[in-house]
């Protein structure tokens, strides 16, 4: 049997799909699963779908040397008050209107992660939605609610390193190399979640910070 790195999670009530010495980038592949990582399954191929046509963008946290900005990255949330209010204010001066930014309805971008540093790697989307779709058909396999799968855990590790050659002026010849990786992934059900009194809520966000309100704003809108 093919050891996974996630031992605490039961097989019997779990899907698992992995795939080894893919020719992909492992930095790329690395930083798509991390955005997807707890995600619900539907939405997590949505999304994948998405960053295949450049509509939504993967943001790069720890491999991000030399990327550029992207205005699919920050999510608007995030921001403080005082942040967004000023924004606001400076629209409003642009397009000389105080009540709305534009007659046209335009409101400031809302940006769908917290990093504006973001890429679209096609061919690691392309991957990780076919390991996704493989694992859901697992789930089918064992019985499991196909609609309400989540992605429990995915892991992307480096594989070695494969050699090639380029062959410079004056007679030199350089490395030419390409970094495969492996990824395991595993879905489980999700947890039935009983929603609390509005009393409860109003209660609880009267004592968060706006910075823990706008995280758990965040995690609303993608686990829908």
């Amino acid at each position: 049997m093919v050891r996974y790195a996630a031992t605490q999670i039961t097989p019997a009530k779990s899907a698992r799909a992995r795939g080894a010495y893919l020719r992909v980038s492992f930095k790329n592949t690395r930083e798509t699963a991390q955005a997807i990582n707890g995600w619900k399954v539907s939405r997590a191929v949505k999304y994948l779908e998405n960053v295949t046509n450049h509509k939504e963008a993967v943001p790069m946290r720890r491999y991000a040397g030399s990327t550029g900005r992207s205005a699919q990255g920050e999510f608007e949330d995030r921001l403080s008050p005082y942040m967004i209010e000023g924004l606001r204010l400076k629209v409003s001066r642009i397009y000389g209107s105080q009540e709305s930014s534009r007659d046209d309805g335009y409101q400031p971008e809302r940006k769908q992660f917290g990093v504006s540093r973001a890429r679209w790697p096609v061919k690691s989307a392309e991957f990780l939605l076919g390991l996704l779709r493989n694992a859901e058909a697992n789930a089918d396999t064992k019985g499991l609610d196909t609609g309400n799968l989540i992605v429990k855990h995915i892991q992307v590790n480096q594989a070695p390193k494969q050699r090639r050659r380029t062959y410079r002026a004056h007679g030199r010849i350089n490395p030419y190399m390409s970094n495969p990786c492996h990824i395991e992934l595993i879905l489980t059900e999700g947890e039935e979640v009983v929603q609390k009194s509005p009393e409860v809520v109003s209660r609880e966000e009267g004592r968060l910070s706006a910075r823990q309100r706008a995280i758990r704003q965040r995690r609303a809108i993608t686990a829908a």
